[in-house]
């Protein structure tokens, strides 16, 4: 049999097992204050109602039939396509070029 000084002589029981039980304790650990954290937030954190209706499919139709609604007022057939101003170009002065455009059109 092996005895108790070879045990205590032994690299793997005097260094290996504790970083194991190390290594393994710490992932448990870590897991229940990693889930503490999560429910925390999911205490704190209250969802709009625009969000909401994204998450519960029940909410989302009542909000597309708003959407609908919102469509249904406003006059689609007289709309223009107005190009907005390029990254390289001063925006008042695009603006007041369009303005013109339209008032000469008009």
């Amino acid at each position: 049999m092996i005895g108790l000084k070879t045990l205590q002589r032994s690299k793997t029981l005097k260094y290996g097992v504790p970083m194991l039980m190390l290594v393994v304790g710490g992932s448990f650990g870590l897991r229940e204050f990693t889930q503490i954290r999560y429910d925390a937030q999911k205490i704190k954190k209250r969802l709009d109602p625009s969000l909401e209706a994204k998450v519960n499919p029940q909410k989302q139709s009542i909000i597309l039939e708003e959407e609908y609604q919102k469509l249904k007022e406003k006059n689609l057939d007289e709309w223009k396509n107005i190009r907005g101003p390029r990254p390289w170009e001063d925006s008042r002065e695009y603006q007041e070029q369009q303005r013109q455009k339209l008032s000469k059109a008009s």
